[in-house]
């Protein structure tokens, strides 16, 4: 598939991919959006003093996530085991020239960037002491996930027009096991059929403000 950069509104880039007419992240802000919805909607609703935080990203794309969470785990001083899978790993040419280090305003996010790309999809890598990383080239549903491992998901696919296979009663099932108990899940998407199919699944559905530009967004709790 052909991928096109493209500016954000805030600075940050994002990837258009012109055969699906789909973005990776909003063209309202890809810093702000993932800031909005996985680190203060997700992570630090989930932030406990002294614990850790196993986390699984579905859609893990540009790393933009994993980023932002590596440096909040390193200013919150707390564990966090992450995994990510995503089922068409993005080419070197493309992620060496994505600003998100840059946009963060930390130096060290320059060097986190390129560990978290260098990071093989075989075996996990600790990008700092506090944060491990496991990056699974597979799609979701030929992984098997543990019952209970995780504290937060992270639910970033593709919009629901775009991949409706991922955005399904099953699908959520599946996440619903491997979430620990009052563990949740966070996504960008507000869709009537999200929240109906989160419900269908068992969570307790959440409408929040959305990032910029849309209205809401969803955290779903078990």
């Amino acid at each position: 598939m052909e991928r096109v950069l493209k500016q954000t509104a805030d600075g940050s880039l994002t990837i258009f991919v012109p055969e699906l007419n789909e973005h990776y992240h909003s063209v309202n802000g890809a810093m702000e959006e993932s800031k909005h919805v996985f680190i203060k909607a997700g992570f630090e609703y989930c932030l406990k003093p002294g614990g850790k935080i196993n986390i699984l990203e579905v859609g893990f794309g540009t790393g933009l996530n994993a980023l932002l969470t590596c440096l909040a785990a390193q200013k919150a001083n707390i564990q966090v085991n992450y995994v990510g899978i995503e089922a068409f790993p993005l080419p070197d040419d493309i992620l060496k020239v994505l600003n998100y280090p840059e946009a963060t305003g930390e130096q060290q996010a320059f060097d986190l960037f390129r560990k978290i790309h260098d990071a093989n999809w075989v075996y996990p890598s600790y990008i700092t002491e506090r944060f491990l990383l496991n990056k699974i080239e597979a799609r979701l549903e030929e992984v098997s996930l543990s019952a209970g491992m995780f504290n937060l998901i992270y639910f970033d696919a593709f919009s629901p027009d775009v991949q409706p296979e991922l955005w399904t009663d099953n699908v959520f099932r599946k996440l619903y096991s491997a979430l620990a108990t009052d563990g949740i899940l966070v996504t960008y998407s507000s869709k009537g059929t999200v929240k109906q199919a989160l419900r269908n699944a068992g969570y307790t559905v959440e409408r929040l403000p959305g990032a910029a530009g849309k209205r809401h967004m969803l955290r779903a709790k078990k």
